[in-house]
């Protein structure tokens, strides 16, 4: 596995505000994605097995809740109709079983869709979060695959 580095040094990639100046030709020598920027009150990763959802609210001090896990807290939510809906969906149309969709979740409630990891980590969620996920994914690999 080649790790990207920085000085010769192993170095992660966090998402970061990117201001319009800084978005030049030189982006044109590989793949990039830009979002815009939510003003949210906290994002949420909704973790999804077959038809159970597992919502979870994150807080911390960072654009990207990955960069100082150990400065954020998590606390269970309940995911609206209107965005089960959604992810129930994108799962069908991609034939998934399995999803780790994450959210920015503005002030007035509004929930905006950043991405889904069809192998998303969920073990650093609440311990009974993580013993439910564990449950479900149990349930989901006895039954076996849809016929």
């Amino acid at each position: 596995m080649q790790y990207y580095r920085v000085d010769g040094q192993p170095h992660s990639v966090w998402v970061r505000e990117v201001r319009a100046a800084e978005i030049t030709d030189a982006v044109s020598v590989c793949p990039h994605m830009f979002q815009a920027k939510v003003d949210k009150a906290f994002d949420v990763r909704v973790t999804a097995v077959g038809g159970r959802l597992f919502g979870v609210r994150i807080v911390g001090p960072d654009l990207d809740w990955r960069y100082r896990q150990h400065l954020m807290t998590c606390t269970p939510i309940e995911v609206p109709a209107s965005v089960a809906r959604a992810i129930a969906a994108y799962l069908a149309e991609l034939r998934l079983d399995y999803g780790a969709f994450d959210f920015a979740v503005t002030a007035a409630d509004g929930w905006h869709f950043l991405e889904c990891n069809p192998n998303g980590q969920w073990a650093w969620q609440p311990a009974q979060t993580t013993a439910a996920i564990a449950q479900a994914l149990t349930d989901r690999l006895e039954k076996g695959p849809a016929t």
